[in-house]
């Protein structure tokens, strides 16, 4: 055999073991078709006539996109049959370029020269001033299943806004990318109302966009003329991943279709800036991290708990910015090994009182920030009942009423 057939021979083994061994991640990731069309794709595909003849106002941000890609401020406006007039920015503005929490300002959009309003800055209700040229008003945001996320409360307010002037609201629908089965955590107590918890409902809460717009709509007394526009081919056990829609980041820290899942288990532990959750480093909400943990200890006694669902594995870093910017943490690493099983909530409980446990000379709640806290889970006794040492278990059960109420209710704004 010659030297020059061998190498040859040789090359194409290795091009076949390469493909054999990368083959799963690019048909998984790359090369699949979507299998689900969100409410833009169908609005574009079948219902583009509820938009005939009307001047079009628009809520949305970088996640508003067709399964192409193509933005949804973009594929409106140029439609010859929609006459798009005006966006409404939320958190992180229209186009997403706005820093976390930094007020987004009232500007024309470069690309296509139409007016956008901020709704996260002097105001996050449309003022009437802003609503008297529109018709119609459509919402297209990418919601990540959380509670303790800004975008829900900006389709409320709009939806209010929409009653009093007896404008049309349409929500265009998108997928929960934790699934539309789980709903779990505590009921958010009224008391505790705020942009991150506006209304008494569940951490997660196992709903659309679109189905949460209903909820709202009746049963906070809303009353605005509500259309959802469904989904085509979402069923509700699937996660992101499975519906084959492009994952664009609703904010800086939720960069991968995987990160919701994270955010459902760190994020109120995240609000009291006393630990790293893993923001400023390269793993935003995977970690639980301090100078003052000790890793090996922390992780054995989660992974000791027999969670459902998760490991936790030792892990040392040094934020580049946020909590405990340029200091080295000890702490774990969580990871997802049955996103079936997993209770997100029930696990941010049990780090907690293992915190709490084990590192009594470090006080969790020493921070000016347990406001922000609170508001993140809807209450203060979580915090309280923690400080006081009552167990994990009697905590999560003190869920249970309010819970089961919640989903009977919920049973009746259910799309899919």
């Amino acid at each position: 055999m010659s030297i020059k057939r061998s190498v040859l021979i040789v090359s194409f083994c290795f091009l076949l073991a390469v493909s054999i061994v990368y083959a799963p991640v690019i048909s998984s990731q790359d090369i699949d078709e979507p299998i689900v069309g969100s409410g833009i794709d169908v609005l574009l595909s079948d219902k583009i006539d509820m938009l005939a003849g009307k001047r079009v106002g628009l809520i949305t941000n970088a996640t508003g996109v067709t399964r192409d890609f193509v933005s949804t401020i973009d594929a409106l406006n140029e439609s010859p049959q929609i006459n798009l007039v005006a966006l409404f920015g939320p958190e992180h503005g229209v186009r997403g370029d706005i820093e976390a929490g930094k007020k987004v300002e009232d500007y024309i959009d470069p690309k296509t020269g139409i007016q956008v309003y901020s709704l996260y800055g002097s105001t996050r209700k449309p003022k009437p001033e802003m609503l008297e040229n529109i018709d119609i008003l459509l919402y297209d945001i990418q919601d990540i299943g959380s509670r303790a996320y800004t975008y829900i409360y900006t389709m409320a307010y709009c939806m209010e806004a929409a009653a009093e002037r007896n404008i049309p609201f349409v929500v265009l629908d998108r997928p929960n990318p934790l699934g539309g089965n789980r709903v779990e955590g505590n009921v958010l107590d009224i008391e505790f109302s705020s942009f991150i918890g506006l209304y008494p409902i569940p951490y997660v809460y196992g709903m659309t966009v679109g189905e949460l717009a209903k909820f709202f709509n009746e049963e906070f007394n809303i009353h605005c003329e509500l259309t959802v526009v469904p989904m085509k081919g979402w069923h509700r056990n699937m996660l992101f991943s499975q519906t084959g829609l492009p994952w664009i980041m609703p904010s800086p820290h939720v960069p991968c279709k995987c990160t919701p899942m994270f955010v459902a288990l760190t994020g109120c532990i995240g609000e009291l800036g006393t630990v790293s959750i893993g923001v400023g480093y390269t793993a935003p909400f995977r970690t639980i991290a301090a100078p003052w943990i000790r890793a090996n200890e922390l992780a054995d006694t989660l992974n000791s708990l027999a969670l459902k669902g998760v490991y936790f594995r030792p892990m040392f870093y040094t934020p580049y910015y946020s909590t405990f910017t340029g200091e080295y943490c000890n702490g774990i690493e969580i990871h997802i090994t049955d996103v079936e099983q997993i209770a997100p909530l029930e696990i941010q409980i049990h780090i907690l009182t293992t915190l709490e446990k084990l590192f009594p000379d470090h006080d969790i709640f020493d921070t000016r920030r347990t406001g922000s806290f609170d508001k993140a889970f809807g209450t203060d006794e979580i915090r309280k009942d923690v400080a006081s040492g009552i167990s994990a278990d009697q905590i999560i059960s003190k869920w249970t009423d309010d819970l089961d109420k919640f989903i009977k209710v919920r049973a009746n704004y259910l799309i899919y």
